[in-house]
């Protein structure tokens, strides 16, 4: 079956709940069912992280509280984090770190990711369901789920062990380059961050590849070049 993107009304997901999709793919006997999603696409800085989840059937592999990890609170995230950990009957985090990012480009990052997120599952899935697009090449079949994150179990799993796994290197990393407040925003783009790149330019954890950390860069080059003739000048 080819990946193609459809909306969650189609007759046999509806009104089935965040586990219809599983159950329905178990009916058919196309499992386990793997979900894969990332996290920090949108960033400037910090890594791109990618997760892959199988989560257990019947209830044994339901997980109290699991939702789209964008919608849960960071305690949340944690305690459903440690139950997706402990509930999965596989998964896999796959760290894309920003040079490589900006190296062979954001999408290209991304289905890379989640190529090796499946791959590095202890399980061969028998069905992929990605949230939003296609991953070509795959030698299972599976399908793009439009908000799958919201809608589908293993999609939702593996958004909340992505983005707490990258959250958690961002604050880490805040200790490293402080001046940058990682621990707050997460290498999103904020006022607060807009303002840290102009005073201090970037840092080796920005993506160089997007506009705003370039023109802050070049920024920051021109006022050093504008020192150094004024001291020339001075001389």
């Amino acid at each position: 079956m080819a990946l193609s993107a459809v909306r969650t009304s189609a007759p046999w997901f509806r009104d089935a709940g965040i586990y219809g999709y599983e159950r329905a793919l178990e009916r058919r006997g196309l499992t386990p069912v793997a979900g894969v999603d990332e996290a920090g696409r949108g960033a400037c800085a910090g890594p791109l992280v990618v997760a892959a989840a199988v989560l257990r059937p019947g209830k044994r592999g339901e997980v109290p509280g699991l939702a789209d990890s964008k919608l849960l609170t960071p305690l949340a995230r944690e305690r459903v984090y440690t139950q997706v950990v402990r509930r999965a009957a596989a998964y896999a985090v796959v760290v894309i770190p920003a040079a490589d990012v900006d190296r062979i480009g954001l999408h290209v990052s991304n289905v890379m990711g989640m190529r090796r997120a499946l791959a590095s599952l202890s399980l061969r899935p028998g069905y992929v369901l990605t949230d939003g697009f296609a991953v070509p090449g795959l030698d299972v079949p599976g399908l793009a789920v439009w908000k799958g994150d919201r809608v589908a179990a293993c999609i939702a799993a593996a958004s909340v062990l992505a983005k707490v796994t990258r959250d958690r290197m961002m604050v880490a990393m805040h200790d490293t380059w402080p001046a940058y407040d990682f621990a707050r925003h997460k290498g999103y783009v904020t006022a607060e961050h807009q303002s840290a790149l102009a005073a201090h330019g970037p840092c080796p954890e920005h993506r160089r590849s997007y506009v705003n950390v370039r023109n802050a860069e070049a920024a920051v080059d021109d006022d050093d070049d504008l020192v150094v003739d004024d001291e020339e000048w001075v001389s």
